[in-house]
This record gives C-alpha cells, structure tokens and sequence, in this order.
C-alpha cells in the first residue's frame, strides 16, 4: 500500500473528514515516527510493533565486481521490529 493508497483508504472509511485534513493526519504521524528516529529515540505502537535505530559500524567491505577491498563508512539505519499482536493477526488460519 502507497501513501496516497492509504490516505483513499481512510478518506472511504471517514467521508466526514476532508482529504486535506487526512493528508495531515497521515504526514504528521509519519513526521513525527521520523522525527523521532532522527534523534535517536524508540517508537512504541503498542499492538502493531516498535520504530528504533541501529548503528552499523564502519567495515571493510569488497567490490563484487572486481573483489578489491572497499571501506565502508559507518551508518545509522532504520528498524522495525513487529509486535506479538501484529504477528498474530499474520499468522491466524483463516
């Protein structure tokens, strides 16, 4: 599902609301889970999973192409961990 998939999806499921205002909403959350990481802190959503972010550090890697040894620099990197819940609702034989 896309963004803008989403934001059609809410604005079926809530006609009272304006397309903007859902827009908002949707940039907002996101904006805020970004925000979040950005500055190094966790994202709880209790039921569906956890936002953090990991630090990978500076290695030495290899071109595929032609085998010699390249240094990688060290990066910070998005994870997402699901929640028990969520898992569930994935794994339910239905």
């Amino acid at each position: 599902m896309t963004r803008s998939e989403l934001i059609q999806n809410l604005s079926e499921r809530n006609p009272h609301l304006y397309l903007r205002d859902i827009e908002k909403v949707v940039d907002a959350f996101f904006g805020g889970i970004s925000e979040a990481l950005v500055k190094g802190d966790r994202v709880e959503l209790r039921g569906f999973g956890t936002f953090s972010v990991k630090e990978r550090e500076a290695r030495v890697g290899r071109n595929p192409r032609t085998g010699e040894s390249v240094k990688v620099g060290a990066k910070r990197l998005p994870f997402f961990k699901s929640g028990k819940e969520l898992r569930d609702r994935l794994n339910t034989d239905e």
